[in-house]
């Protein structure tokens, strides 16, 4: 009975369906496993040394499972080939080429810097994607040309006022707390007051604004940049993936920037410059600075303005930035200009900050010297402060470049390859040379090679004496990065290092900074967030200096 059953035709055709789809089903899956296979061989056909990738995944595992931060993701492969000039790395699909040797890294960034012009983008005309972080070959040079003049000592001198108004109020905010709390201290989750610092100097030196996160807590300029900068797993997984598959997003017209984020800042924008236009009123910000940029008035000076000054760890700009530009933007073009500036100063400039302070409530021999210096100062010039004054305060120069050197703003840097280039043997013992091919992408490991042993005696120590005269010439200059190396480097260095130095000034004048109960020691990044984190949180003790 059941054999007929199974000879009914019926059941025959359903049967040889199931054969046909089975089939199939084994030639995808050997396609696949070739295509992988294929995917996957590149860098051991060529004698590259990396760690065994996962199917579909690469080297992402330990990040999607929150296993590992990246930073220290990317130090493991680092430290993983001690001899290698540089090493493999797979994001998914993608090949990445990690550099290792300093010279190698010169060559690439420097002496043949038009042969990786650009960092690696989404190829899509997205709101992101017309920062100058992310425009590409000639629009980036005119872009970087157009804006250089802002980010000159010149420029940022003048807005320093605003940082010290700015830091104003966060002391007299955090002396509110102290008198309120019953105690003689209070304990402040660092990267929150830091946040908050950052962008209330970007809403006043970036869009005009005077914002007081410190007491308005759920202000709206702060609520939509942190919504803004808010880089969960989810979406960095999410900008990987566009990275990796431009395409597939462009046809979903996908975007990294929510559209209420966009419309905030661009209306924004937008407003500020027409509202200045007809007033005629002009304040010494970077509304102004890109209003100037648009009408083609913004230029270098002649004459070089204290720049030598600026730090240790300030980058130079190069003759590709100082070149004359008479390229026309749309609006479109410096809106995304201010919104770079946002995230730059938001997210990256408040993480130096809360590490800074970190370190110098672990460290409070270095606080105690660096707070001496801060009451000579005030002796000496009568409690003036000013841009000269953090430019020429040796010590606290020295605890910043420190700070940046064990936790630089970027954990790396990326380049794409626009031509096929030979990189050399990738070690002493392989017998050809690796061809990068056009279009491929390559990393700069700032975050590992700060970390070199070899570079950096005891490296995981924070000893600011590393930076002092007597010592300072020890350091390759090619190993300590913070702001990146070349002709791509961070053009907002000197802002940053400024915002930096004034926050921490004005902060040890009226504050001790010390651990709590909750701080995390020693320091371990979180690995829930690809943002600087440190487990647990930022958490310090505050109390009034006596």
């Amino acid at each position: 009975m059941l054999l007929c059953l199974l000879l009914q035709e019926p059941f025959i055709k359903y049967f040889n369906k199931m054969i046909i789809l089975l089939i199939w089903v084994a030639v995808l899956i050997a396609v696949i496993v070739l295509y992988l296979r294929q995917v996957y061989s590149t860098f051991s056909r060529n004698d590259i040394k990396h760690i065994k990738p996962i199917p579909l995944l690469g080297n992402m595992g330990n990040l999607l499972l929150r296993q590992n931060h990246i930073a220290y993701d990317i130090c493991d492969l680092y430290n993983s080939f001690p001899k290698e000039r540089f090493v493999g790395r797979f994001e998914f699909f993608l090949e990445i080429v990690v550099l290792r040797d300093l010279e190698l890294i010169k060559k690439v960034a420097v002496k043949d810097f038009e042969n990786f012009l650009d960092h690696r983008g989404f190829d899509m005309d997205t709101y992101f994607g017309r920062t100058l972080l992310l425009l590409k070959g000639q629009e980036w040079k005119d872009m970087r040309s157009t804006l250089s003049p802002a980010f000159t000592s010149s420029k940022i001198r003048l807005m320093v006022p605003f940082m010290v108004e700015i830091g104003d109020q966060m002391f007299k905010s955090l002396k509110q707390k102290i008198e309120n709390s019953g105690d003689d201290y209070i304990d402040i989750e660092c990267k929150d007051l830091t946040t908050r610092y950052a962008n209330d100097v970007i809403a006043s030196c970036a869009f005009g604004l005077k914002v007081d996160s410190h007491t308005d807590e759920n202000n709206q300029f702060y609520n939509m940049a942190k919504e803004a900068t808010n880089f969960s797993i989810r979406q960095v997984l999410m900008f990987f993936l566009l990275l990796n598959g431009p395409k597939l997003f462009k046809y979903l017209n996908w975007d990294v920037v929510p559209d209420t984020v966009k419309h905030f800042f661009t209306n924004l924008v937008l407003d500020t410059m027409k509202d200045r236009e007809m007033r005629h009123i002009i304040r010494p910000d970077m509304i102004h600075l890109l209003m100037e940029a648009k009408k083609g008035q913004l230029t270098h000076e002649d004459v070089k303005s204290n720049d030598e000054a600026a730090g240790f760890a300030t980058v130079e700009e190069y003759a590709v930035g100082k070149k004359k530009n008479t390229r026309e933007w749309a609006d479109k073009d410096l809106v995304a200009q201010a919104f770079l500036f946002l995230i730059a100063g938001f997210e990256t400039v408040s993480s130096s900050m809360s590490f800074l302070l970190y370190e110098l409530a672990v460290n409070p021999d270095v606080q105690d010297r660096l707070v001496q210096e801060i009451r000579e100062h005030d002796a000496k010039n009568g409690g003036l402060f000013d841009f000269n004054s953090i430019q020429n305060m040796t010590y606290l120069d020295m605890v910043v470049s420190e700070v940046l050197r064990l936790w630089p703003p970027a954990i790396a840097s990326d380049r794409v390859c626009n031509r096929d280039y030979n990189l050399g043997k990738p070690n002493e013992t392989a017998e050809k040379d690796f061809i990068l091919r056009k279009g491929a992408a390559i990393m700069i490991p700032t975050f590992a090679i700060h970390r070199d042993p070899e570079l950096f005696p005891e490296p995981e120590k924070f000893n600011p004496d590393r930076f002092s005269e007597e010592n300072k010439h020890k350091i390759n200059v090619l190993a300590y990065m913070p702001f990146g190396l070349g002709p791509r480097n961070c053009i907002g260095s000197r802002f940053a290092l400024c915002e930096l130095k004034v926050m921490v000034y004005q902060l040890l004048r009226h504050m001790e900074v010390s651990p709590s109960e909750k701080t995390c020691i020693p320091a371990k990044l979180a690995t829930d967030n690809f943002n600087f984190r440190l487990q647990g949180g930022h958490w310090l003790r505050f109390r009034l200096r006596k």
